[in-house]
Order: structure tokens, then C-alpha cells, then sequence
């Protein structure tokens, strides 16, 4: 047993001195950084030390590899000119979400800012053993891929902006008028009281009036054929009267003599033709029906006239109803909406292939500019620092694990020792509970043999009296 706490001792001791070995030589890898730091002044701004922090490097490990600087300085400028880029992108949006410029698009000007800013940082930062992981560097590339193309959209409709609005500004103008034109057609000027609507017109061009002209129409349409009717009768008994008052006159106007008086007098012919012609006016009623007549072309006119001044009115209501379904229209058109602009957008490209070019070489272009932070820092091959990162992790890594392992034997060492020490003090209880109880026998051995030798002495003093 003595031999085994030795062992375990001095394993436990040689455990301690390998984690001292290892402190110490962490400690001279920290004395190694800290030389290697170089030292700055407060409040020094050093902008290429801030344009490195973008792309998430570590300086105290660069510090080593100074020749690098410059390459992961400019590739921080990249992701800062990608976050500009995206928050001019976002600017533009958010003002023409809004319909014009306000200090409210900074706020989402600014949290896009950070979170492209943040994003690409994750995007570029170095990752040791990145060589042999394609996964998270097809997973990089496709996510600056799709964020390329949110950020590139917003500035393509700000480069084009021009011939977008022109677009919107003759698409709206064509659709007011081909409004006040279905307005016009699909209300017209009624002729009757029933009129159909005309083809291809709903409620959503359908206006209401109070009154229409076709009411008066109607009726002016059947007093102006019953006057017709009557006209035709008026003139053809005109015409008979005319007749037979020119027979009369052309009678009436010889006078014979008289055998019994000697006076002239007119003949039997004209006083027979004279009651004709006061027959035919009695029996047809030629003036019952020229005064019919008058009467009823009076009241022609007068409809007339009514009606000339409620189709009037009727033009005038309708035209003010046109006036403000086309004011509606033009409300609703008052700011050019995003979705309107990628419409129009992609409508000026479908009808011009040289339009289409440019367009898509301006979208690809700002895509790139975004996928450019990471297509420099994985195209430009593994650099030293690369290799001193993965070295590092790589170490870091066993070094953890040996820790682990030291502790996790330190733990066991220590619990065997309990378990011993806790075995000796059992045995030790054991062996004093075992002395204890032989001296207890023994004591109580003795104490009888005394009892029982002055038991026996008393008898024979007793048998001897």
C-alpha cells in the first residue's frame, strides 16, 4: 500500500510539473505578443488598424507577419466600401418608399449599414483550416450572392430613375385618359328611359345622376309623331280647301242677270260650291286641327328647349362627375411606388434589347461589388497568416485537450487517494475496535477468575470453620 502512494504521488507530481511547463510556456507566448504589439499613443486614431478590425484578424497574431498588413488593411476597405454602398442602396429605397427625403430613412439606413457591415466581416473573417471546408465557403459566397442582389436593385432604379419616371409619368397619363374616355362612352346621353349600358362598362365606370333627359325624350319622341301624323292630315285637307276655295272664287266671280229684276246676282254653282267648302271645313274640322296643331308644336318647342336644358345640365353633372373620379385617379397616383418602378422598369427593358444589356451589366456590376470581399479574401489563396491561425487553433486545441486530460487524471489521482485514505482510516478503526475489544475479553477474563478464586477461598474458609 505505501508502495502505491508513492506511485500515485509522484504521478501527481509529474502532472503539476507538465501544467506548470505548460503556464509557463503560454506565459512566454503572451511575453512573445506583447513585445511583438506594437505600442500606440492615446487617442491615435491609426486608420488602417481600424480598416484590419473589419476583417475580423487578430493584430497581435499579424504583428508576426507584418508584410501582410497591407493586404487585410485593403480588404477592410473593401467591406467598408460594400456597407457604404449598401446604405446609399437602402437611402434610396427607403426615400422612395416614403415619397421623399426624410431623416426617418436614416434609421433604416443606418441598421442596414451595420448589418451588411457585420455580415461581411463574418463573411471575410479568417477561419483556421478554411482550405479544407468547402461547405461554409459555398455557403459564404452564396449568401454575398443573394445580398448583392437585394443591395443592387434599389441603385439600379436610381441610375435609370429617369427614364423610369417617364415611363410611370405616360403609363398614368394613358390610363387617365383612357378613364375619362370609358367615363364618357359608358355614359351617355340617354335617349329614352331605357337605354342600355354600353358594352364593357361596369360599376367602376358608371356614374349616378339625379335626373336624365331621356324622360322628356321620350315624350318629345311621341308628340313629334303624333304632330307628324296630324301635319300630314292638316295638309291634305289644306290642299283639298285650297282647291275648292279656287273653284269657288273663279265661280263667284261671274254674275248673271236676273229675267224678273234686271239685278246680277251670282250663279247656283257658287252657292253650291260655297256650301262645299263649308261642308268639307265642318265635317273634317280643318281649324280644330290647325289650332291642334299649333298647340302641339308649341309644346314641341317648349320640350324642346326643357330638354336642350336638362341635357345641359346633364353634361354639365356629368362632366363634373368625370372631373372627380379622374382628381380620385390622380390622388391614388400621387407617389411612384417601388413595385411601379420594377414594372416599369422591366417593361422599358422587354421592348429595348440594348436597354435590357445595360440594365443587367449595371445589376451584375453592383452584385460583384458585393461579393467582392469575399471573392478577394478566398481567391487570394492562404496566406502565412492563414497558416499561423490554423497552427494556433490547431495547438490551442491540444493544449485544451491535454489540459482536460490532466485534469480529468488529477481528478481520478485525487479521488484514488481519498478512496486509500479512506480505506486506512477503515482499517484503523477495524484493527483499534479488535485491540479494544481482546483487552476488553482479557479484563473481563481476569475479573472472573478473580471472582470465581474468592468464591473458591471463601468456601474453604468457610468449610475449614
Amino acid at each position: 500500500m505505501t508502495d502505491s502512494l508513492t506511485n500515485r504521488t509522484t504521478a501527481d507530481g509529474a502532472a503539476t510539473r507538465t501544467a506548470r511547463g505548460a503556464e509557463r510556456a503560454r506565459a512566454r507566448v503572451g511575453e512573445d505578443r506583447l513585445v511583438a504589439r506594437a505600442p500606440r499613443r492615446p487617442f491615435d486614431l491609426d486608420a488602417g488598424r481600424r480598416l484590419r478590425a473589419l476583417t475580423g484578424v487578430d493584430e497581435e497574431l499579424l504583428a508576426r507577419v507584418r508584410y501582410e498588413r497591407s493586404k487585410y488593411t485593403a480588404l477592410g476597405g473593401v467591406v467598408l466600401g460594400t456597407s457604404v454602398i449598401a446604405a446609399f442602396s437602402m437611402w434610396n429605397f427607403a426615400t422612395e418608399a416614403l415619397g421623399r427625403v426624410s431623416l426617418v430613412a436614416l434609421v433604416p439606413t443606418l441598421i442596414w449599414m451595420l448589418f451588411v457591415l457585420n455580415l461581411d466581416r463574418w463573411l471575410v473573417t479568417p477561419q483556421p483550416n478554411a482550405r479544407r471546408r468547402v461547405g461554409p465557403l459555398l455557403t459564404r459566397l452564396v449568401i454575398a450572392l443573394l445580398l448583392g442582389v437585394v443591395i443592387a436593385e434599389p441603385l439600379v432604379l436610381r441610375i435609370f430613375q429617369t427614364a423610369i419616371e417617364e415611363r410611370v409619368a405616360d403609363q398614368r397619363t394613358g390610363a387617365v385618359d383612357q378613364l375619362r374616355t370609358n367615363l364618357v362612352r359608358c355614359n351617355p346621353v340617354p335617349s329614352t328611359t331605357r337605354t342600355a349600358a354600353p358594352k364593357g362598362c361596369d360599376r367602376t365606370y358608371i356614374l349616378s345622376f339625379g335626373a336624365t333627359p331621356g324622360e322628356r325624350a321620350e315624350e318629345l319622341t311621341a308628340l313629334r309623331s303624333d304632330a307628324g301624323t296630324l301635319q300630314q292630315r292638316v295638309d291634305q285637307d289644306t290642299t283639298r280647301l285650297e282647291g275648292i276655295d279656287s273653284e269657288v272664287r273663279d265661280e263667284c266671280r261671274r254674275l248673271v242677270r236676273m229675267a224678273a229684276t234686271g239685278l246680277y246676282q251670282r250663279t247656283s254653282e257658287c252657292l253650291r260650291l260655297r256650301d262645299k267648302a263649308h261642308d268639307y271645313r265642318t265635317t273634317h274640322r280643318t281649324s280644330e286641327n290647325e289650332k291642334r296643331l299649333a298647340g302641339m308644336n308649341s309644346r314641341i318647342s317648349r320640350i324642346e328647349a326643357e330638354l336642350t336644358s336638362s341635357r345641359g345640365a346633364f353634361l354639365r353633372t356629368r362632366a363634373e362627375g368625370i372631373e372627380r373620379r379622374l382628381a380620385e385617379e390622380r390622388a391614388q397616383q400621387r407617389e411612384i411606388g417601388v413595385l411601379e418602378r420594377i414594372r416599369a422598369l422591366d417593361e422599358l427593358a422587354s421592348g429595348n434589347p440594348v436597354l435590357f444589356v445595360g440594365i443587367w451589366l449595371v445589376r451584375l456590376l453592383f452584385v460583384f461589388l458585393d461579393v467582392l470581399p469575399v471573392l478577394v479574401k478566398y481567391l487570394s489563396g492562404e496566406t502565412a497568416y492563414d497558416r499561423m491561425l490554423t497552427g494556433e487553433s490547431n495547438s490551442a486545441v491540444k493544449i485544451h485537450g491535454e489540459e482536460i486530460r490532466l485534469s480529468e487524471r488529477r481528478a481520478v489521482a485525487n479521488l484514488e487517494i481519498a478512496q486509500d485514505a479512506i480505506e486506512q482510516e477503515v482499517r484503523r478503526h477495524r484493527a483499534e475496535s479488535e485491540a479494544a475489544f481482546r483487552e476488553h475479553t482479557a479484563a473481563m477474563n481476569i475479573r472472573v477468575r478473580q471472582a470465581v478464586n474468592a468464591l473458591e477461598d471463601e468456601i474453604r474458609r468457610s468449610s475449614t470453620v
